[in-house]
């Protein structure tokens, strides 16, 4: 893709070719469709292709002055259409995609309140309402205004998305905020609508229903054809290009259409000279500072801005942004664009500013400041995006070039990768990259900065402080010290606890309660003690704690059973949810199974008690072959202290040895336990210390074990499971994604122990993690009846073993990391974009139906008996199972995507709650 060419060639073309897709206006031909949009195709399981706007700013680039002009227009279509009544109008924008265009259809509104839904959780900020929106790439969004009477008015409410494809976005937002806080008139706002005839009349009823107003307001409107059978067409196309069928790498052109972190990085270090010498190493503007280029910035020459920002001005409209707001922004503006313009020097050339998914009214403003002023002979504007989109290096196609990246906000969702397309070989000589102070970490450095450094001769980094109602406007420090791989201060921004009882047998409130009383905490971690050890407790064992024997395991956790940490599962989803609440701070009701769920639970034990003690075997063998020969067996309570026993057992009856075993407590995102690895440490050589888990998923835990163990030498990271079938580990029993009958139950089979507890009103700093001893639930339990039963089989297994260990040591078992890929394209194909949210495997669905809110589970299509008690149980929560093609997994269980009690998912179905 040539840096000036201008292809008369209509940027959908290529799809429209290739799969017969059509855009059609209302005179039959498309009308100004075609010089709206452009098309491209994407992995998604409702809709293969893309439209990709050519005004939006997103993911082509074009001039600020046009995409502000679009929005601004539209803006002032609305104030007309209203007339008196648009002084007590409030405009929502809908995230990611449109928050920069809402914010100019307010502009041109003139006196409306704007705010933003937006998928990033805010510690403190209590949602006004969440929707769903059904064709997304994430689907998921929450309102969360400053000002809780916002969208309390009855005054008309303005909605703006970039197209209105089918309505269902817009009736679900409706329907929540008219639930809440009734009104007359809505009018919708989007640059094209793309309406099928049904789903106008389906609009037309549902405001006849509702008995209010709606208006719809487009710069353009027709339809999409879609010729039967598009979406498998377009899932094969994509499947071709990316696995590099249709010769070569997707999009690779000139420029290379697609360039990963690490080649980016890798270039930069050698990195055009131009760009090193014009970055400038003691550049003396004020406000600007010279980013450093050495080690810990991967070789990235830029140029450093911290914008002078005017006070109690947001960044953007996630909390709401007012007329007031918007006066002072304008009157800093041009002293805003001077500094960038300071730092980009004499005669840019071509400038894109590039904006950074949710942040788009400001790096907008800002380029559209640059090129009023005419700082560079050129100035373009777009922004990243969450949205995996495919690229090809064609000029009948809308998405020529993409660079991926890594999240560098640390979102709640977890990592993933990011984008920015028709950037690289778009000949720009300069990138200004506008992020927000809670994205200004190690990652955007080594991430962002390094991906565009090869594609540019200068890279400048501006940066807004971001915007914490309630608090100052800056959440991070202006020049981060952190070097990659620590934590700033914009990483760990406190999480307020909202479910966090105030005192050892305190209740635990609901969310109401709970967000009157949140305790002001940084998110509790345990870490390497550079101080004199305190004496730590002996391990716990049964019978005082635990129905297991005393010389099974020895639990390094303390006691919490006189503490009421119970809540019902859709309170405890919302809370966690909503980024009030982390899941290790409270406990799910115990799941009781019904006289039907038992009997299959026995029938799963009958059935597989044989397969698992040969991967009890297995792994246990692999072990004293290729570790150490005298291992001390540590499990991840709890899904991991079974196969400790069992493992300790098999160790017993064919080798005679006496290992010893103790559970620890490991907590996603907070680390394991530090003071029960410096108990072990005092105890036993780490060396010997082998950590045990019963399966992997998509790996969340065993990275999670290696990150913690980076500041305890001495202990090896690697865990070792039972069942890996996500490739995620060296050391296994198995790789198949069988029916564990463990993962059945809860505590009891787990030694009547609940999950670990970390709290820090409950928790020390010298103290072990807690649980609770379920002893009441002593009827009900099978723990020590669980692990006979497989150990009763283990001689007529050991023959096969023995064969099977001297194939694996054999054998390349280097983890593949199969399953974190698949969970990837699962969270995108359903629309959650949350892989904490999508469990893969029998075990963890299992659990996601004992204690999460369930969505829907996908199981592998003619999957037998191993999923009986899956089926029961998603009968009786009412959730769906849906057979699919080329699942890696025998089944995966999806979590809610946005769970409020009475929530409905992306199909619009009501969620079932138990």
């Amino acid at each position: 893709m040539k840096g000036k060419t201008i292809d008369p060639v209509w940027s959908g073309t290529w799809v429209a070719r290739r799969l017969g897709v059509r855009l059609e206006g209302a005179d039959g031909d498309g009308g100004g469709l075609a010089e709206l949009l452009g098309l491209a195709l994407r992995r998604n399981p409702k809709r293969a292709h893309l439209l990709v706007s050519q005004v939006l700013g997103k993911h082509v680039p074009q001039s600020p002055a046009t995409v502000y002009a679009a929005g601004y227009g539209l803006g002032e279509r609305v104030r007309a259409l209203l007339g008196d009544r648009a002084a007590s109008a409030v405009v929502l924008g809908y995230a990611e995609t449109a928050t920069g265009l809402g914010h100019c259809v307010a502009d041109g509104l003139g006196a409306a309140p704007y705010l933003h839904s937006t998928r990033r959780p805010v510690p403190g900020v209590r949602a006004a309402g969440g929707f769903e929106e059904a064709h997304s790439h994430a689907t998921s969004h929450l309102l969360l205004p400053e000002d809780p009477e916002l969208l309390a008015g009855d005054g008309p409410l303005v909605l703006v998305d970039d197209e209105f494809s089918t309505g269902n976005t817009v009736l679900n937002t409706i329907r929540d905020l008219h639930a809440r806080h009734p009104r007359g008139h809505y009018v919708v706002v989007a640059l094209v609508d793309m309406r099928s005839a049904a789903d106008r009349d389906r609009l037309t009823a549902f405001a006849a229903e509702l008995g209010a107003r709606v208006d719809l307001l487009a710069l353009a409107s027709g339809t999409v054809s879609l010729p039967e059978g598009v979406l498998a067409k377009g899932r094969a196309l994509v499947e071709e290009y990316e696995t590099g069928g249709a010769g070569g790498a997707a999009g690779a052109g000139p420029a290379g259409a697609e360039a990963s972190v690490p080649e980016a990085a890798e270039a930069a270090g050698a990195a055009g000279v131009v760009g090193a010498a014009r970055a400038g190493a003691g550049c003396s503007v004020p406000g600007i500072a010279a980013g450093p280029a050495g080690p810990g910035r991967a070789g990235v020459p830029y140029a450093r801005v911290d914008l002078e920002w005017p006070a109690g001005v947001p960044d953007g409209g996630r909390h709401g942004f007012t007329p007031g707001h918007r006066a002072a922004l304008e009157t800093a503006l041009p002293a805003l664009a001077g500094q960038v313009a300071a730092a980009l020097g004499e005669g840019p050339g071509r400038v894109l500013v590039l904006g950074n998914e949710e942040l788009m009214y400001v790096p907008l403003r800002l380029a559209a400041a640059l090129e009023e002023r005419g700082a560079a002979a050129e100035v373009r504007f777009s922004s990243t995006t969450r949205s995996p989109v495919l690229a090809v290096d064609d000029p009948g196609y809308a998405i020529r070039t993409r660079l991926v990246f890594p999240a560098h906000d640390a979102p709640a969702d977890g990592p993933g990768d990011r984008y920015a397309y028709n950037v690289a070989g778009a000949g720009f000589d300069a990138v200004v990259a506008v992020v927000d102070s809670a994205g200004d970490t190690p990652e955007l450095h080594t991430g962002l900065l390094a991906a565009l450094a090869p594609h540019t001769g200068r890279v400048v980094l501006a940066v807004v402080p971001s915007y914490t109602p309630g608090g100052p406007a800056a959440t991070a420090p202006s020049h981060p010290t952190a070097q990659p791989g620590e934590a700033t201060t914009a990483t760990t921004t406190p999480a307020a606890t909202a479910l966090a009882a105030t005192g050892p047998a305190a209740t635990v409130p609901g969310p109401a309660a709970a967000a009157a009383s949140r305790i002001p905490d940084t998110p509790h971690r345990q870490e390497p003690s550079t101080v004199s050890e305190p004496r730590l407790p002996e391990p716990l064992r049964g019978p005082a704690f635990s129905s297991y024997a005393p010389e099974d395991v020895g639990w390094l956790l303390q006691d919490l059973s006189a503490v009421e940490l119970e809540a019902p599962t859709e309170e405890r989803e919302e809370a966690i949810q909503a980024g009030g609440a982390h899941y290790a701070e409270s406990l799910p009701v115990e799941y009781q199974p019904s006289a039907r769920y038992q009997e299959l639970y026995e029938g799963a034990l009958a059935a597989s008690a044989a397969r698992v003690a040969r991967a009890v075997g297995t792994v246990t063998e692999t072990v004293l072959a290729e570790r150490t020969p005298s291992p001390v067996l540590v499990s991840l309570a709890r899904a991991g202290t079974p196969v400790g026993v069992l493992m300790r057992r098999w160790a017993a009856a064919r080798h005679g040895l006496d290992l010893p075993h103790y559970a620890v407590s490991i907590v996603r995102g907070r680390g394991i336990d530090a003071n029960a690895l410096r108990w072990l440490a005092a105890h036993h050589d780490p060396a010997d210390v082998v950590f045990v888990d019963g399966w992997t998923g998509k790996g969340a835990i065993t990275r999670e074990l290696r990150e913690a163990l980076a500041g305890f030498p001495g202990f090896n990271p690697e865990i070792v499971v039972l069942a890996d079938p996500g490739a995620c580990v060296e050391t296994y029993g198995t790789r198949e994604d069988f029916l564990i009958p463990s993962a059945c139950l809860n505590s009891t089979v787990s030694g009547l122990v609940s999950r670990t507890v970390l709290r820090s009103d409950l928790v020390g700093p010298d103290d072990f993690h807690g649980a609770k001893f379920y002893r009441e639930l002593a009827g009900a339990d099978v723990s020590t009846a669980f692990v006979d039963a497989v150990a009763a089989r283990f001689g007529e297994v050991a023959e096969a073993v023995d064969a099977e260990v001297k194939e694996l040591l054999a054998t390349d078992r280097t983890p593949t990391w199969v399953g974190w890929a698949a969970v990837e394209r699962i969270s995108e194909e359903y629309g959650i974009h949350d892989v904490n949210l999508v469990k893969p495997g029998v075990g963890e669905t299992t659990r996601v139906l004992l204690r999460r809110v369930p969505w829907k589970i996908l199981a592998q299509r003619g999957a037998g008996s191993d999923l009986d008690h899956v089926r029961l149980l998603a009968t009786q929560r009412g959730v769906p199972v849906e057979e699919v093609d080329g699942l890696p997994y025998t089944c995966v269980g999806l979590i809610h995507p946005r769970f409020t009690r009475g929530a409905t998912g992306a199909d619009g179905k009501a969620v079932a709650a138990q």
